[in-house]
């Protein structure tokens, strides 16, 4: 069933469990999400983020995984990530989006709260929850111009309280795009944050978690976890074998097969160490 986020992360955030929310790109990996989600009777969250949106129409990704998420009784959120811009926002909401990330997060915090404001406002008009940035999680791509900065507990607190946010993703050491799971964790800041705010957190940039961090940040009051890359190395590493394992055969659903049972792979190993 279709929900927005504010109602998956309600019920986890103090549970000693977590959502992840990954990054699909289409059918492929949407679909293995929601069949792992099933078989644990867990809550989805399938996000598009600025690559996605820049390869399909948010219309065409709305309609597809609405269509695949009917039917099936467990909470099912699709959520677009990172947006830039209000217009991209309403633009999500329109076409059938339950929740929406606006990133403000290289804004001064006023002009973020701002903005985050205007979002806020008309997404909860129409039943869609939001979620926004304070500090930045920066990437671990020098090509991408987006700095770094640690989330401060203070603007934390007056940002949720002043922007009415539903989830709130914080700065405390991971990086968007991490192949490997070196990124390390600021724990003693992560737990000052929460001190402050009631609103549920959330990590981006968690593919370059270690298992044992992923299965830690589900004892804090952390409702959702961001994985993207993973899957695209699990997709992506399989499909090119392959294709050289395979170099008569022209049909891509076949050679789909065996990258799409990589990627549930993952999706399940994710689940299971944040709770599930």
């Amino acid at each position: 069933m279709l929900v927005n986020m504010k109602e998956i992360l309600m019920g986890v955030a103090d549970s000693n469990t977590a959502v992840p929310g990954f990054n699909v790109y289409g059918y492929e990996d949407a679909m293995m999400v929601i069949e792992v989600a099933n078989k644990l009777n867990a809550p989805a969250i399938l996000m598009s983020n600025k690559d996605a949106v820049l390869h399909m129409d948010v219309k065409c990704q709305a309609a597809l995984y609405r269509a695949i998420s009917e039917n099936h009784n467990i909470p099912i959120s699709i959520h677009l990530d990172h947006a830039g811009s209000y217009e991209l926002c309403v633009k999500a909401i329109a076409a059938g989006f339950t929740s929406v990330m606006y990133d403000g997060s290289q804004l001064p915090i006023e002009e973020n709260i701002t903005r985050t404001k205007e979002v806020v406002r008309l997404a909860h008009s129409c039943g869609v929850s939001v979620e926004a940035e304070i500090g930045s999680v920066g990437y671990d791509d020098p090509s991408i111009n987006a700095k770094a900065i640690y989330t401060n507990p203070q603007e934390a607190k007056i940002f949720a309280e002043e922007t009415g946010v539903d989830a709130l993703a914080v700065a405390v050491g991971t990086l968007h795009r991490m192949q490997k799971q070196t990124a390390e964790i600021q724990y003693e800041l992560l737990e000052e944050i929460q001190s402050i705010t009631s609103v549920p957190l959330v990590i981006h940039g968690s593919t370059g978690l270690a298992d044992r961090d992923l299965t830690k940040l589900s004892t804090y009051h952390v409702g959702k976890v961001n994985i993207g890359t993973a899957l695209r190395m699990a997709f992506g590493n399989t499909l090119r074998k392959e294709i050289n394992n395979h170099k008569n055969e022209i049909d891509r659903i076949k050679l789909f097969e065996e990258p799409m049972r990589q990627v549930k792979e993952v999706v399940l190993n994710k689940y299971k160490l944040l709770g599930w």
